[in-house]
């Protein structure tokens, strides 16, 4: 009897393996073409790149400068939860101060043993004597129902502080938690623009950079004329040349965002670092520098002006005269001379 043997399976040739193979591509595409689970991302040319990282660069700075007000009223609300702890330990020490007077107060009236002032007379053996005392001690009565009533005080105020406390403290992690949310915006859109960047070639990204490697920022001045000498302080305020100087000292130092030096900026960060250098102090934002001093139109700028960009007043420069300022643009270009009219005009301010 014959053995039962498994049929051979044959093997596909000619036509066939052509079908096979074509069925097989067609559904691998379908998988990743159509299902979006393994598609692959568009190829953008070069001036895509540049208009999509500009674009992600300027979300970028726009989320930094809301960052840098958040953090701001996050420290002040750090500053008044301290003052308010302070000041509850001062008010705590002087109710145990008050305890402790009430205590001994009760202490000698429990020795005394609570006698009636009149039958401490009656059995007193001195009544002159005595009388003197219980005017003493009368006076010091008041003193003690002094005391109470400053204890009571004190424990209205600690309340009090610790409720504003408390409320405080609730606005603190409320800021903190705005902080980590604008944060991941911040890393979330330059990691995107670095990896945007990161898929050209070299002499490609130095052409959508301007020459330099984001994050390692190059020492030239990116303006096709020469950098002229900061203007003599004749003419202009004293403070407003000691800012365009300290602008000038600084081209070319890297931009990081939320830095206000000395070594590294953000646009926002260079314009106060500057007037800080000249004694003025100025607040943290855009949003904030441009309400910072009187508005001035864009045909009267006068160097030491601070200048504002784009609708949502998201970055500033340094108006150096000649139409150029100094400016920190992003991370893939440092501290540098640029023309006030390459970016759109918003607005400006006169500090001093």
């Amino acid at each position: 009897m014959a053995a039962h043997r498994k049929p051979r399976q044959r093997l596909l040739g000619g036509h066939a393996a052509r079908t096979a193979a074509t069925i097989a591509l067609a559904g691998a595409a379908t998988a990743t073409g159509f299902d979006g689970t393994g598609h692959a991302e568009p190829q953008l040319t070069p001036a895509q790149v540049r208009t999509r990282v500009d674009q992600l660069y300027r979300e970028a700075e726009a989320a930094a400068e809301k960052y840098d007000g958040a953090r701001e009223k996050a420290r002040a609300a750090r500053d008044r939860l301290d003052s308010l702890r302070d000041e509850t330990a001062r008010k705590q020490d002087e109710l145990n101060t008050a305890r402790a007077a009430l205590g001994s107060f009760a202490a000698a009236q429990y020795r005394d043993g609570g006698i009636d002032p009149a039958w401490q007379l009656a059995l007193s053996s001195d009544p002159d004597r005595y009388l003197d005392g219980a005017a003493f001690a009368e006076r010091a009565g008041d003193r003690q129902a002094g005391t109470v009533s400053r204890v009571r005080a004190r424990l209205r105020e600690i309340e009090q502080l610790r409720g504003a406390a408390r409320v405080q403290l609730a606005s603190l992690r409320s800021r903190q938690a705005e902080l980590k949310r604008r944060k991941e915006t911040v890393t979330g859109k330059l990691a995107e623009a670095h990896r945007l960047l990161d898929r050209l070639t070299p002499p490609q990204r130095a052409r959508v950079t301007g020459g330099s490697v984001p994050g390692r920022a190059s020492r030239s001045v990116p303006d096709a004329r020469p950098a002229p000498a900061p203007p003599e302080s004749a003419a202009l305020g004293v403070r407003a040349a000691e800012a365009v100087a300290y602008a000038y000292r600084k081209l070319g130092s890297p931009y990081v965002w939320g830095a206000t030096g000395p070594d590294a900026f953000d646009c926002s960060g260079l314009v106060q670092a500057a007037y800080r250098s000249a004694g003025i102090s100025l607040p943290r934002t855009t949003y904030a520098q441009i309400n910072a001093g009187r508005r001035v139109p864009r045909s009267r700028l006068r160097p030491g002006d601070l200048v504002f960009f784009y609708s949502g007043v998201s970055h500033v420069g340094l108006y150096v005269g000649d139409g150029r300022m100094i400016h920190a643009p992003n991370p893939s270009a440092p501290v540098r001379l640029a023309p006030v009219d390459e970016l759109p005009f918003a607005g400006a301010t006169r500090v001093v």
